[in-house]
């Protein structure tokens, strides 16, 4: 029998009304932002992804599902969603347009590790980039957005870790400190860590091997080595978070595993039973050179991703439930073969006019079709029969109350639309 690849999943059932239900409360929050939704190919050229996301990240190195096509092309699905908008952004000019731009997206990402709960190959994130501001008061807003997500989703205790990274000239002084420092531990660290000592010592800070050794514990800290206008900027930012009543702590451990980040990086956590410390369900920050680096002007950018597996995990372990149950409005069912096509006929008419209908089209019983009415919740019972026909007048049963209407076929919308009231509305 044929299976799905390992590490990826099937959407259907209650995942299937978790994430319509998550895509519905993104648009109407993303509405409120004036944030426009992005869509990116899921396989792009692999020099993007080796240039946007870094060559000495985890992402690149080790988990990027890499191949050529026919035209012998090297291309990449897609590891994660902010290089795929940043090249969107410059071959569309959009810097050319009202700036700032938000730009929002949600979909499949891949990546080649370790399947767990909660960590897939193949797995969906949320997003947002903003364009074109470098106030901190960007990133507050950005990190407020998810805050408010969490909020609205019903998950407690939501607070925030920050960092600041500082300018190109706070992270260079940055660099050689930890390069000094880590030199004389370079036997004690593990092989990846070695290699990062080369390429990129920041990314020291984000092992998980090593996380708890004396020696990262005791490393330097970024803040130390900020110049006075990141310091500003990062002071503002806290600022601003206070101002919005966004419960934040500084935490210097946090360098984030890609390379473009500049000034503020952040996690989004939430108090989470079962999870322990392993609760981080945002991540992101700021990548003023990003755009530049990838080909384009110079634009400042901020963002964050979500990944909603975990996401999902978090809700369901504090049972919330986020399924959107939609029922029909209307089952209607014919009594003999006859009637079918004016029961075709008038569901057509009903959908258009707004109402969820369900049919029966096997032909069933009597018996059966309240039966099917009952398992599919439906809140209102419509029986064609040669009588309904010709007269043009309906019987209209209440599939909870029973109670039983006559209803003349050119009253019947008019008749449900008072009946359902605000919840055909919605």
């Amino acid at each position: 029998m044929l299976q799905k690849p390992k590490g990826t999943y099937d959407i259907y059932g209650d995942r299937a009304l978790e994430m319509l239900y998550f895509r519905k409360l993104v648009n109407a929050l993303m509405d409120k932002y004036n944030a426009k939704y992005f869509e990116t190919p899921i396989f792009e050229s692999s020099e993007l992804f080796h240039r946007g996301v870094g060559e000495t990240t985890d992402i690149v190195s080790k988990e990027t599902y890499d191949f050529k096509d026919r035209g012998n092309r090297d291309l990449t699905l897609r590891p994660e969603g902010t290089a795929g908008i940043v090249r969107s952004f410059i071959e569309n000019k959009l810097y050319a347009e009202n700036l700032p731009l938000k730009a929002w997206y949600l979909g499949p990402m891949f990546r080649y590790e370790r399947p767990q709960a909660g960590r897939h190959r193949e797995f969906y994130q949320f997003g947002l980039e903003a364009f074109g501001s470098s106030d901190p008061m960007m990133d507050a807003e950005v990190i407020g957005i998810i805050v408010n997500l969490f909020k609205i989703l019903g998950l407690k205790g939501v607070s925030v870790n920050i960092n600041t990274l500082g300018d190109k000239a706070s992270r260079e002084n940055y660099r050689k400190a930890l390069l000094d420092y880590f030199k004389p531990y370079l036997n004690d660290l593990c092989e990846d860590c070695q290699r990062r000592y080369e390429k990129n010592p920041l990314r020291i800070l984000d092992c998980k091997v090593d996380a708890d050794k004396d020696i990262m514990k005791s490393a330097p800290n970024m803040i130390d080595y900020l110049n006075e206008e990141s310091k500003k900027h990062f002071d503002k930012v806290k600022e601003y978070l206070d101002v919005m009543g966004i419960s934040y702590k500084v935490n210097s451990n946090i360098v984030r595993g890609l390379d473009y980040y500049t000034h503020t990086v952040f996690e989004v956590q939430a108090d989470i039973d079962g999870f322990g410390s392993q609760n981080t369900l945002a991540a992101g920050g700021r990548y003023d050179h990003l755009v530049e680096f990838i080909g384009g002007p110079s634009v400042p950018g901020v963002g964050f991703a979500v990944g909603l597996e975990r996401l999902f995990l978090a809700l369901n372990a504090e049972n919330i439930d986020i399924r959107e149950i939609v029922c029909p409005d209307v089952y209607m069912f014919s009594t003999s073969d006859e009637q079918k096509p004016y029961v075709l006929s008038l569901s057509n008419d009903l959908r258009m006019a707004g109402f969820n209908v369900e049919i029966d089209y096997n032909g069933k019983s009597f018996k059966s079709n309240f039966k099917q009415a009952d398992k599919v919740n439906a809140k209102y019972i419509i029986i064609i029969g040669e009588e309904e026909v010709n007269s043009k007048v309906l019987t209209v049963k209440n599939n909870e109350t029973k109670e039983e209407y006559k209803v003349n076929l050119n009253d019947l919308i008019e008749f449900l639309d008072e009946k359902l009231g605000d919840e055909h509305e919605d």
